[in-house]
């Protein structure tokens, strides 16, 4: 190996190594920061989806009426914090008169903290995964709205916790047949039938529904069987 690209490599390394050392005290105040306030405000809804859809979208609309459903059966709505779904979500929960919570993300485009979370519940997070946990621990059901690889991403997280049982299986909703359908037949037909990487019993964690009352349906068939508690 080059001297001058072994130095260059060793010198990183070392700088990386002091840098992780610092990190570890920052996420650590995330957890706590999160704990504390999340804790306090009892059993939640988290509500996912794109932060491009603009308000009078559709799914804007019916984003917000969903959480104000919701939040009219006593959940408190936790969203992203961003434009989009997440500021639906926030919307309707004010206008249902639940608490609205903003788990916030540094990010260099489309995230800024929308104007209907709860002044004590807009949380920021530099670490998604941080923010993760928060979603998972304190969040009673998830609906899936119509979004891009953030969205996908907070699906399959949540799927993957419960499937494997690191946290208790809650309501998971994908709402929007047309949007989600090709992936839960993709799902079946090849992860399950052609692969078999998944089991039947996997597919049956989640919901399909279209409108309002169908989400709150599924919301309060589960909690008529189960206690709500923080996942883990």
């Amino acid at each position: 190996m080059n001297d001058s690209i072994r130095k260059s490599k060793q010198r990183r390394w070392s700088e990386s190594k002091a840098h992780s050392s610092w990190q570890i005290f920052k996420i650590m105040a995330e957890f706590v920061d999160g704990f504390e306030a999340l804790a306090k405000i009892g059993p939640c809804i988290s509500v996912f989806g794109s932060a491009r859809t603009q308000p009078g979208h559709p799914f804007y609309e019916l984003t917000t009426a969903i959480s104000r459903k919701l939040a009219e059966e006593g959940f408190g709505i936790i969203s992203g914090g961003g434009p989009g779904v997440m500021e639906a979500a926030n919307k309707g929960a004010q206008l249902g008169g639940g608490k609205s919570v903003g788990l916030n993300i540094e990010l260099p485009f489309e995230q800024h903290a929308n104007p209907y979370i709860d002044r004590d519940a807009n949380l920021h997070f530099e670490y998604f995964f941080v923010r993760k946990v928060m979603f998972t621990k304190y969040s009673q059901g998830f609906v899936m709205m119509p979004g891009g690889f953030g969205t996908m991403d907070e699906f399959f997280e949540v799927i993957t916790l419960i499937q494997t049982g690191k946290m208790l299986q809650v309501p998971l909703i994908l709402v929007g047949t047309d949007y989600w359908s090709g992936l839960v037949s993709w799902m079946h037909e090849t992860m399950h039938k052609q692969a078999s990487n998944i089991s039947p019993e996997d597919l049956d964690l989640l919901k399909i529904a279209d409108t309002p009352e169908e989400v709150v349906a599924h919301v309060l068939e589960f909690y008529t069987k189960h206690p709500l508690q923080p996942n883990f």
